[in-house]
């Protein structure tokens, strides 16, 4: 994310997206309410401008601003939409009119608020200081592999295959077998690899991810100097994946990657859940009376408990985060596109750590 200008006073930030994180982040930033300036195509019709063509409009460019209606994250297509009325526009294009801006990669867009959030503010000079390779994560054990890569919004699955090789008392058909096994994930890493050369871990229950460490030195050696890390784990497959996650053995290779902060921290509310600890708290009632006491030492929000609410619970959120911010507290708000987020949500998409038990 590069940021052009941040004017409090004014209320505006100016920033270009660069990457399809930045989209993301900015889907988590921008509300119902706020207003969104960019350039945009808009079809002139006849009505808008005297001298069209009857019946026909003329699609050009303009730069207009829309307050926001909706925000639409497509996160196949890598595509955000706001869609809003005009709010401010050249002559020949009517205020008070629906438009839909299409926020592209690598363009300027200005986004106004009546006011901004401390946190929203250090999410977006987080992503602007972001440049590290997404990792790319390969499970593999002998009934099979799964290859995915992390992002900043979740965990991407991009290639699995599940198999079942001969038993150890078949040598011969065994080796054959994990030789040809090999070769086709080797394929499949290639393609996930050859886009970015991001750094690997591999992963995997017993020695088989160890052996196919080896085949790659001796295949693929270009590969193989990306890989950073070799982890067990206790199961194959994508749990595997989620498993080192949330474990944290992954932490080495991906370093301050958002993914394994965010997994990190909501482990850490579910194990002092489990052991019944007074230090945690959740749901919105009680985190509320926690705040009210000063004793939150971090407070966790699931995006879509910001995002997916109503004007007047959002104002109540954010002031209970401005009150935990001005007592010294930190604020982390989870991605629900990823498991530890959709824990969060589980748990009402709202949680907090505590400096001292509260009950």
């Amino acid at each position: 994310m590069k940021l052009l200008e941040i004017n409090l006073k004014k209320g505006f930030v100016k920033v270009v997206p660069e990457t399809f994180d930045d989209l993301w982040h900015l889907y988590n930033i921008i509300y119902k309410s706020d207003e969104v300036y960019a350039y945009t195509t808009r079809l002139i019709k006849q009505d808008e401008r005297g001298y069209a063509r009857p019946k026909q409009g003329e699609r050009v460019s303009v730069f207009l601003g829309v307050k926001v209606e909706n925000v639409t994250w497509d996160r196949l297509l890598g595509r955000l939409r706001v869609h809003g009325t005009i709010c401010q526009a050249p002559d020949l294009v009517p205020t008070g009119a629906h438009h839909t801006i299409n926020i592209a990669l690598n363009t300027p867009i200005t986004i106004v608020k009546k006011e901004w959030a401390k946190h929203q503010i250090e999410r977006l000079k987080r992503a602007s200081k972001t440049s590290e390779k997404p990792i790319i994560i390969v499970s593999i054990d002998d009934e099979g592999y799964a290859i995915a890569t992390t992002a900043q919004y979740g965990v991407e699955v991009k290639a699995e295959e599940n198999i079942k090789l001969p038993g150890k008392l078949e040598a011969e058909k065994r080796e054959t077998a994990t030789k040809e096994f090999f070769k086709r994930a080797l394929n499949s890493l290639r393609q996930v690899w050859s886009e970015k050369r991001s750094p690997i871990a591999i992963i995997g229950v017993g020695f088989v991810k160890n052996h196919f460490v080896k085949f790659l030195q001796n295949e693929a050696a270009e590969i193989a100097t990306a890989v950073v890390d070799v982890k067990s784990v206790n199961n194959g497959g994508v749990a595997g994946i989620y498993e080192a996650l949330r474990s944290g053995i992954l932490l080495k290779a991906m370093k301050q990657q958002r993914l394994a902060e965010e997994t990190e921290l909501i482990e850490k509310i579910l194990k002092r859940l489990g052991k019944s600890e007074k230090t945690v708290t959740y749901g919105l009632e009680e985190v509320k009376k926690a705040v009210q006491l000063g004793a939150v030492e971090k407070l966790v929000l699931a995006d879509t408990t910001l995002r997916e609410t109503s004007n007047e619970k959002r104002r109540l959120l954010e002031k209970l985060m401005k009150n935990v911010e001005e007592k010294g507290g930190e604020i982390t708000v989870i991605s629900t596109e990823h498991e530890a987020g959709a824990k969060l949500t589980a748990l009402g998409g709202i949680a907090a750590l505590l400096r001292f038990p509260i009950r």
